[in-house]
C-alpha cells in the first residue's frame, strides 16, 4: 500500500486510499503539476510468481491497452489522463469521480427496511447503458469485466460513472474473441459463467450484459443473485425479482431474468436492445404488419379509428333516412286539350 504523501512520477501526490484488493489498489491523488485538480490512481499489481519474461509482457499488454482507454471520451466514464510504471507496479491516472458508489446507496435503504425506488434505478440503467455501449461499440470494442454496484458512483449532480477499469478487456477487431486482459476475474455475484474459464474463457460483450442483469437484480431487490456456479448446479436456485420486492414492474424483472441468462446466445445481443427491454420501449412500437398483408388492409389498420367513425356516420345517415316519413306527392289538374275540327274542302263542280 501506498502511503499518504507517496509522490509518483514527481507529479501525484498520494492523499489516501480509496479501495483495495487482491488484484491492486485505488487512491486519491493531487496532481502537482495542475493546481487544485485531484485525480484518481489504479494502481495494478503483477503476479509475483511471473518470470521476467512474462512481466516484460503484462507491462506492454498494459501500456497498449491504457492507450486504448486514454482515447476514451463519454459522460459517464471517468477520463483517463495518464499510464506509466514505477518500481515494477503499472499506475493508470483518471478523474477522481466525487459522491457515493450504488452499493452504499442501496445498502443504506436495506438498513432503513426499504427498496430503491424503480424510477431512479431505470435512470441509472438509462446512463449505464449508454456508456457501456459507447465501450462496445469502438473501433476495438472494450469489455469491461467488472460492472457492479460497488464500481458505479452517483455524483452530486446526478450523473453516473462507471469508475473502474481495472478488469478492462479488448476485443479484436473484425474478431468476437477477446485477446487482452488487464487484470482480476470479476467478482462472483456479477460473473456469468464463461468468464471462470480466464484466458480460455470466451467473453464478449454479453459478458458484461449478464454483470448488468445482476446488478439491477441486486439494487431492485437489496440480495445478490445466486452466482452462475450454483445455477448451473441446481438450476432452480435463482429467486424471481419480484418475489423479493413486489414493486418490480414485469418488464423490469423479464429483462433482467433475460439477461441473467446462463449461456450467451440466450442473453440480449446488445446493451441497446436490454435498454429497450428495460425500459419496456418495445410496448411502445406500433406493431408491424405481417409479411404479405394488402397495402389496403395495411391502411385499414392503421386508421381504424377514422374508419369507424365514418361507418357510423353512414349508418345514422342510412337509418335516418328509412325513419323519415315519405314527403306529400303534389295534385296534379290535367290541362283539357283543344280540340281539333278539320273541315274538308267543298268539292269542284
Amino acid at each position: 500500500m501506498l502511503q499518504p504523501g507517496t509522490v509518483l512520477r514527481e507529479r501525484y501526490k498520494i492523499i489516501e486510499s480509496v479501495k483495495s484488493g487482491g488484484m491492486g489498489a485505488v487512491y486519491e491523488a493531487e496532481d502537482l503539476r495542475l493546481e487544485g485538480r485531484r485525480c484518481a490512481i489504479k494502481e495494478i499489481l503483477l503476479d509475483p510468481s511471473m518470470d521476467e519474461t512474462a512481466r516484460t509482457q503484462a507491462q506492454e499488454q498494459f501500456h497498449r491497452e491504457a492507450s486504448i482507454l486514454a482515447r476514451l471520451d463519454h459522460p459517464n466514464l471517468p477520463k483517463v489522463s495518464d499510464y506509466f510504471s514505477e518500481s515494477d507496479q503499472d499506475f493508470l491516472v483518471m478523474d477522481f469521480v466525487p459522491g457515493r458508489d450504488l452499493k452504499e446507496i442501496m445498502d443504506e435503504a436495506r438498513r432503513a427496511g426499504r427498496f430503491l425506488q424503480e424510477r431512479d434505478v431505470l435512470n441509472w440503467a438509462t446512463q449505464l447503458c449508454d456508456s457501456l455501449e459507447y465501450l462496445h461499440t469502438q473501433e476495438s470494442p472494450v469489455v469491461h469485466r467488472d460492472i457492479k454496484p460497488s464500481n458505479i458512483k452517483l455524483t452530486p449532480d446526478g450523473r453516473i460513472k462507471l469508475v473502474d477499469f481495472g478488469l478492462v478487456k479488448l476485443l479484436a477487431s473484425g474478431d468476437d474473441r477477446t485477446i487482452t486482459v488487464l487484470q482480476g476475474r470479476g467478482t462472483v455475484a456479477y460473473t456469468p459463467l464463461e468468464q471462470y474459464g480466464g484466458e480460455v474463457g470466451h467473453t464478449d460483450v454479453r459478458s458484461d450484459i449478464y454483470s448488468l442483469g445482476a446488478t439491477f437484480y441486486h439494487l431492485l431487490t437489496n440480495q445478490p443473485p445466486v452466482d452462475a456456479k450454483q445455477r448451473f448446479l441446481h438450476p432452480e436456485a435463482l429467486t424471481a425479482p419480484i418475489e423479493l420486492n413486489p414493486q418490480i414492474s414485469p418488464c423490469v424483472e423479464k429483462a433482467i431474468l433475460h439477461a441473467l441468462a446462463m449461456h450467451p446466445t440466450e442473453r440480449p445481443p446488445r446493451v441497446a436492445a436490454f435498454k429497450t427491454e428495460l425500459l419496456g420501449q418495445e410496448t411502445q412500437q406500433p406493431a408491424a404488419a405481417p409479411v404479405g398483408r394488402p397495402a389496403w388492409r395495411k391502411a385499414f389498420v392503421t386508421n381504424r379509428l377514422l374508419a369507424l367513425a365514418c361507418g357510423v356516420l353512414f349508418a345514422l345517415a342510412c337509418l335516418v333516412t328509412l325513419l323519415s316519413p315519405p314527403l306529400p306527392q303534389p295534385t296534379v289538374t290535367p290541362t283539357p286539350r283543344p280540340t281539333v275540327t278539320l273541315v274538308s274542302p267543298a268539292p269542284t263542280p
